[in-house]
């Protein structure tokens, strides 16, 4: 058997790892590099592997750093299935077209705008390569075995990050290769603990915060503090996240604060149509997280939504103190945006 790091080793990103054995090859995860220029620039470049003669993929979870380059690899010749959980293609025909459409607009500007070498810029891939992508997409239920032929066979326990999110278990004659995916917390209040899994021979393990310690503090306190100082002085908490997964955390966490008389009852907007559709499917899928369905509802309808360019506008004119959950999961400093990052260079 032999194992290939196509991304997700020197960097956090692009993770894909090629299993070889007895003629079959499976791609574990399919990743985008994302982050600095160097690395967005290997997305252009040609996997090692020709996509025609994979046999199939298998997502740990959504995330475009796990699945973005799906897209790709199926319009560049892959014919075979995409195993994942069914949240994870509920969550991926939202993120996928999103990425497409998004790398569209940055082509176009860059071609409006006239700074990019290529005439045409062109787009990594459109919304209608993503969309033709999720017809591969083949849902498979957690703890049930899923055979892939000639003896291998993928079982997908919870792996505890976002919905859907599977730590997944490669077998073949008596081989046995685990692949944590991103890992959640134990104790996290909204997502289901990650599974144990009692034995392996190869165990891969992501480790993106690996250098770090969790904060035993209580998040709940920590965003009590920082909201009640801010609207005490009248101003207006900004909070940059992640819209699928993150965003529905902090959703719970203001829940249970003014529930509790913690914070002052501050409109809450949530500026981010995929958050917004990421927290409906949480109401599908409830069986992979701890909310009751009445916690579910109550969560979801804490926040005013906002879909619109306009309507995200009209939040930077409100001048009354709110709490502003954003569409991005980075803050910036700088005074001017850098440019777009999606077209080719």
């Amino acid at each position: 058997m032999k194992i290939t790091f196509l991304g997700g080793a020197g960097t956090v990103t692009g993770s894909k790892y090629l299993v070889e054995d007895h003629g079959r090859q499976f791609l574990m995860d399919c990743g985008l590099f994302q982050g600095f220029k160097q690395l967005r620039l290997r997305n252009w470049e040609p996997l090692p592997v020709d996509p025609r003669s994979i046999d199939a993929v298998i997502l740990t979870h959504a995330h475009l750093d796990h699945s973005g380059y799906l897209p790709l690899l199926i319009r560049n010749g892959f014919r075979g299935q995409v195993l994942c959980t069914a949240a994870t293609a509920d969550l991926c025909g939202i993120l996928l077209p999103d990425a497409g459409h998004l790398q569209e607009q940055d082509a176009e500007f860059a071609n409006r705008h006239g700074f990019s070498k290529h005439r045409p810029a062109l787009p990594l891939f459109t919304e209608a390569d993503a969309r033709a992508a999720l017809s591969q997409l083949a849902p498979v239920a957690f703890a049930h075995p899923r055979d892939l032929g000639d003896g291998w066979t993928a079982t997908f326990s919870c792996g505890g990050h976002i919905l859907g999110a599977a730590i997944v278990s490669l077998e073949h004659r008596g081989t046995k290769l685990v692949f944590s995916g991103d890992l959640g917390r134990p104790n996290d209040p909204v997502m289901r603990e990650p599974a144990t899994i009692a034995t392996a021979d190869y165990l891969l393990v992501e480790s993106t915060y690996g250098d770090r310690k969790h904060d035993t503090g209580s998040p709940q306190d920590l965003l009590a503090e920082a909201i009640n100082r801010t609207a005490g002085r009248g101003g207006t908490v900004l909070i940059p996240s992640f819209a699928v997964g993150r965003a529905q955390t902090l959703l719970f966490h203001l829940y249970r604060l003014k529930a509790a008389g913690r914070i002052p009852d501050l409109p809450v907007f949530l500026d981010s149509p995929m958050a917004i559709d990421a927290g409906e499917i949480f109401h599908q899928h409830r069986q992979d997280h701890r909310l009751s369905e009445t916690e579910c509802r109550a969560v979801c309808a804490l926040a005013r939504n906002t879909r619109t360019v306009d309507e995200s506008k009209a939040i930077d004119r409100n001048r009354v103190p709110s709490i502003v959950i954003s569409a991005s999961g980075m803050a910036d400093r700088r005074a001017r945006a850098p440019p777009p990052q999606s077209f080719c260079p």
